[in-house]
């Protein structure tokens, strides 16, 4: 109940848009494959900044 109005963090936002680009890519596989790999493509940009951020958060907790 107390975490309703919590706010996401980025890793959290960056996360959900991970999720959100994979899924429309794998929909776009069997209508427009360019269109699917331009998707995976914005995806896996998106891993390596959430990577980014896990690393920075592991970097502050020590």
């Amino acid at each position: 109940m107390f975490g309703l109005f919590k706010k996401k963090s980025d890793l959290e936002k960056h996360q959900d848009l991970y999720k959100k680009l994979m899924e429309e890519a794998y929909k776009l596989q069997s209508i427009n494959r360019k269109e699917s790999d331009q998707k995976y493509l914005e995806a896996d940009l998106i891993l390596k900044k959430i990577d980014i951020l896990k690393n920075e958060n592991i970097n502050e907790a020590v």
